[in-house]
């Protein structure tokens, strides 16, 4: 079939025309940024913590009383915390994946005379973080219980102590030396520290970060007294146990205040919530953009049968199969969407490019524009296909007499 005859037709109704082609020219800017959206906010979803969510729980305390020091109080939290049937491992935290603070230092490297800087969450270990939270050492070891110094021994809080040694996560080590030589090497954090280990994945606290920058984390061999703990379970009795927990440390200090006690898994859920709105509005606005788009389509193919009947019974006595007929709709519609593509994709560079400038939004990839194109291309198809229908099974002696 020649394509003139339908691009001098779509030139005689230019208006409508052009109606369809803004149209879809909208839906495949909106489309395809949706996308990425909904994919991104997806991903962030489904990162690993390296931890095992299943089975920890976590509990933070004040307490009004001014009776004993931190140290000692936390000693004797601990103490009875893995008392209670069902505990694996417990420690004294600082921050945990999906919670509300969040610990972060520059690192340098002290030779690196380029002074570049990389950004990193801080977690401490009183010296059973990794078996609590079961974290994985992929390189080198862990620390050893001479390493581990009380948070105000330190330098950096007044003390005397420097800390000895430091653990990284591989995403980290991966930024810091591309090479591979990060076991051994110096790293510039609180101090300057050498690096004895790599630990697979430990998730940062926090949303407004790039993937790889959410697992960049640095474990620092010092014990704290803040009244947070992380508890590891049997799987089974965590809830169980979680309930053990408060009332035990309730118990120990009638004063105490629980600001979190929840499952890792219940602070994912709840940390991930904004995500899942937003992936769900982004799948109605779509949704309907393409119910919207659609109907156009059905109503101007609609109203352009109706306007070609005499048109469409004059092929029909001079020969034209129906299937000639629902073809020359279907090339028609499929050439408007087209152009409608095209313009869809320079717009939607412009709104990624907007999205990047106004909320720090990645760049949108180029695959997601054929994905957009392949969906309206689809639509468009499917949505033509019933007025193209019946265009095709107009009678000719009927069509002429419609004059």
């Amino acid at each position: 079939m020649e394509i003139r005859p339908i691009l001098s037709s779509l030139m005689r109704h230019k208006t409508a025309s052009l109606l369809i082609v803004l149209e879809i020219t909208l839906s495949c800017a909106i489309i395809c940024n949706a996308i990425f959206v909904i994919g991104s906010r997806v991903s962030h979803m489904q990162a690993s913590s390296g931890t095992a969510e299943e089975e920890i729980v976590f509990i933070a305390t004040s307490s009004a009383s001014s009776n004993g020091s931190p140290g000692t109080t936390t000693v004797e939290d601990l103490a009875a915390l893995r008392s209670i049937p069902g505990v694996v491992a417990a420690s004294s935290v600082n921050q945990i994946p999906y919670g509300d603070s969040n610990w972060l230092t520059s690192v340098t490297l002290p030779d690196d005379e380029s002074g570049a800087t990389w950004n990193a969450s801080v977690y401490l270990d009183d010296g059973d973080l990794l078996p609590t939270l079961g974290l994985r050492i992929v390189e080198g070891r862990g620390f050893e219980s001479s390493e581990v110094l009380d948070i105000g021994a330190t330098t950096v809080f007044g003390g005397s102590g420097t800390i000895p040694a430091a653990l990284i996560t591989r995403s980290l080590a991966d930024q810091l030396f591309p090479d591979g030589d990060a076991l051994g090497s110096m790293i510039q954090t609180w101090e300057n520290t050498p690096i004895i280990g790599i630990v697979d994945e430990l998730l940062a606290p926090g949303t407004a970060r790039t993937p790889a920058e959410r697992q960049a984390s640095v474990i620092l061999p010092v014990r704290t007294f803040q009244g947070t703990y992380a508890i590891r379970t049997t799987p089974e009795r965590r809830e169980e146990v979680l309930e053990a927990a408060v009332a035990t440390l309730g118990k120990a200090d009638p004063y105490r205040l629980f600001a979190t006690h929840k499952t890792l898994e219940q602070m994912r859920h709840d940390f991930h919530s904004r995500d899942r709105a937003v992936v769900w509005l982004l799948v109605v606005v779509c949704i309907a953009l393409l119910a919207v788009t659609a109907f156009g389509i059905v109503g101007l193919a609609s109203f352009w049968v109706q306007q070609r009947t005499r048109q469409i019974g004059v092929r029909r006595a001079l020969g034209a199969t129906r299937a000639q007929i629902l073809r020359y709709f279907q090339i028609e519609n499929f050439l408007l969407v087209t152009i409608g593509i095209a313009l869809g994709m320079l717009m939607a560079f412009a709104v990624n490019q907007w999205l990047i400038e106004r909320y720090e939004l990645a760049r949108l990839p180029l695959y997601y524009l054929p994905i957009g194109g392949v969906v309206l291309w689809l639509l468009g198809q499917v949505a033509v296909f019933a007025p193209a229908r019946r265009a095709a099974a107009v009678p000719p002696a009927i069509a002429t007499r419609s004059a």
